[in-house]
């Protein structure tokens, strides 16, 4: 039995689904930690988070020996910010490339779908927390002043979940 709701899956792609970019975050051979900007091209209705990538890139062959990874996205004109913790694994998949395919994703693989080191990442999420302000800038920024003015911390400075997937 699944761990997560159909509900909170979209939750977390309807976030998402504006935010070009997610810093995709690995540990190194080394267990140095490191991130580059992905793309996230979907999240699916298994709670599964897929991008695009090279079996060629640096930190490709860091996920098979460390596949604990965090992708963290924010929007900070809508104050919502998102981090996503999984494990991840580098697929060869032709199928799900096909389906997941836009001609945004040409310009790293000019062979397109036959390009040879054209590879998928499906990132398995465990959990997610997300920080969403939910009002408007002025409102914020009230909140925000009369925090500073009165010493203590604002009181409904947003919305702060965590979902277990």
């Amino acid at each position: 039995m699944p761990l997560y709701t159909q509900e909170q899956i979209n939750t977390l792609a309807a976030k998402i689904k504006d935010v070009r970019f997610g810093m995709f975050t690995t540990a190194g051979e080394d267990e140095q930690i490191s991130s580059r900007p992905l793309t996230a091209q979907q999240i699916d209705n298994e709670g599964n988070l897929w991008f695009f990538t090279s079996d060629e890139a640096d930190f490709a062959g860091d996920l098979e020996r460390h596949p604990g990874v965090n992708v963290s996205f924010s929007n900070p004109a809508e104050s919502l910010y998102l981090s996503v913790a999984g494990r991840a694994y580098l697929l060869k998949d032709r199928a799900k490339a096909r389906e997941l395919w836009n001609p945004m994703v040409r310009g790293w693989f000019p062979g397109g779908l036959d390009d040879p080191h054209l590879a998928l990442i499906r990132v398995r999420i465990q959990s997610a927390e997300y920080w969403d302000a939910g009002a408007g800038r002025m409102k914020q920024l009230f909140q925000l002043a009369r925090a500073a003015l009165s010493g203590r911390a604002p009181t409904q400075p947003g919305r702060h979940t965590t979902i277990c997937l």
